[in-house]
């Protein structure tokens, strides 16, 4: 018997000049429009001048808000949300990684809503947030095609993320060209973010059929583009394949959430300034092994699909790519560990995730 469940309201558009190609679908959503992005990833990246060409000549007046940090907190989004109100616009665009895209979602809510950035953790908003429409420039968190925002609370000292079904953004706009601009380490660092989460979906209590197929179909995108990363000789090919499994890994998350994998990497980015992809990726091999207990021929697929012997094979892949000499002291690894066993990225976790689970993985992996 079948298991699944499926919503995904966001419409994908994908290919090469896809921006220009498709220009007019911009005018479904209104005469202004906000772009939200970084300082300087949108328009290296061609991404920015497409989509600003595209809204001149369908004759759509924008702003461009430009002051996204990487991991954004509530005092960025507030900053952002301001500027939204104060131009009035009918939909919100956001150009780059996952910051930028997360932001648009959170600055889409604060447009229309008079609360504090705060209250987006809530749920509760009097007003619908503006549609959103989403330009990817990495090939890493899946967020263009997902419900849920990522943002840095710092006094928490930690990421948490917040979701709703109206953060989904309408449009999505797949251009790998839009990628050729990352250089090797962030190109390394947001493809391993993708495969983590086609893992963690894979390896997840809410994981079912449907997620499985978007799941198994990544890691095969995702296996095809490696021997490429490893060289870094990066073609086209490799480029588009990583954004495909980037996205598909970003649907499976939408209906399957995260792992612990998630809640032990926030503290790596948040402490450490490891980036995101990074950070999980340092984990990954430790949580294949604990896996190895619950869900032992989901293990053996994606290793298999990834043409790898074993989980040894696997780490030493994780560590070419993501070579990093962080070591964690005793201190760190307990705090760290309780405080990821309490989130409810554990709770989607197979098996029974305790604070010393957390501890271990976080001991083989950088004690």
């Amino acid at each position: 018997m079948l298991d699944f469940s499926f919503f995904m309201p966001t419409e994908i558009l994908h290919g090469p000049e896809v921006v220009k190609r498709h220009a007019k679908r911009l005018k479904e959503f209104g005469r202004k429009a906000l772009l939200v992005t970084g300082r300087n990833s949108a328009r290296r990246s061609g991404a920015q001048e497409d989509v600003t060409a595209a809204l001149e000549h369908c004759g759509i007046a924008y702003e461009v808000f430009d002051q996204v940090e990487n991991n954004p907190t509530l005092e960025n989004i507030a900053e952002g949300g301001r500027a939204a109100r104060q131009f009035a616009p009918d939909f919100v665009i956001g150009i780059g990684g996952g910051s930028p895209l997360d932001a648009a979602k959170a600055i889409a809510v604060l447009a229309v809503n008079s609360f504090g950035p705060e209250k987006l953790y809530d749920g509760d908003y009097t007003n619908r947030p503006l549609p959103v429409v989403a330009v990817p420039t990495t090939a890493g968190t899946g967020s263009e095609v997902t419900q849920y925002s990522i943002l840095t609370l710092t006094n928490k000292q930690t990421k948490a993320g917040f979701g709703d079904r109206s953060l989904f953004p309408r449009l999505a706009f797949l251009d790998y060209r839009y990628t050729e601009s990352l250089e090797l380490e962030v190109t390394r660092n947001t493809a391993v973010d993708a495969l983590s989460h086609l893992i963690e979906a894979y390896l997840s209590r809410r994981a079912g059929d449907f997620s499985d197929i978007l799941v198994e179909a990544g890691l095969r995108l995702w296996s095809r583009a490696l021997p490429d990363l490893k060289s870094a000789a990066f073609s086209s090919g490799m480029r588009d394949s990583l954004l495909a499994a980037s996205t598909f890994g970003g649907m499976a998350i939408a209906h399957t959430g995260t792992t612990v994998v998630h809640a032990l990497g926030y503290p790596l980015t948040y402490f450490h300034d490891i980036p995101h992809g990074r950070a999980n990726g340092l984990l990954l091999a430790e949580y294949l092994r604990y896996n190895l207990q619950h869900a032992k021929s989901r293990v053996g697929k994606i290793l298999k699909t990834l043409n790898l012997k074993d989980i040894g094979e696997f780490k030493e892949l994780m560590r070419f790519l993501l070579p990093c000499d962080l070591r964690l002291t005793a201190e760190q690894i307990s705090e760290y560990g309780i405080a990821a066993s309490r989130t409810k990225n554990a709770s989607h976790t197979l098996g029974e995730v305790s604070s010393q689970t957390c501890i271990d993985i976080l001991q083989s992996s950088l004690g």
